[in-house]
């Protein structure tokens, strides 16, 4: 019963001091890795480049529709608007692609 207890305190003791010893090794490793919005956006640009695309045409779309709303021309405000909703379509399809790819990728890797 002796024995019982000194491995309890050994573990408790390896325990406390292994944890120490990862969160020194994850901020060693956090700190190599540290990366810009700037440089985040043109990594995930090239993993799916579809994606940005799509949120800008749904953005310009967007914008003309409701220019050509508040000038009064409905028909091309129209127009925009089904082509804000197809835009959108495609973001959303490219975004399920990416990580569908991305997925994939994982799982083979």
């Amino acid at each position: 019963m002796e024995g019982d207890g000194s491995t309890s305190e050994q573990a408790a003791v390896f325990t406390e001091l292994d944890w120490i010893t990862l969160k020194n090794d994850l901020g060693s490793a956090q700190i190599q890795t540290v990366e810009t919005p700037m440089t985040k956006f043109y990594r995930k640009f090239h993993e799916n480049p579809f994606v940005p695309i799509g949120c800008g045409l749904t953005t310009l779309a967007l914008c003309y529709g409701l220019y050509g709303f508040s000038r009064g021309r409905h028909g091309s405000s129209q127009k925009m608007m089904r082509l804000r909703v197809a835009a959108q379509g495609f973001t959303v399809v490219a975004l399920m692609m990416g990580i569908a790819k991305t997925s994939m990728h994982a799982a083979s890797g």
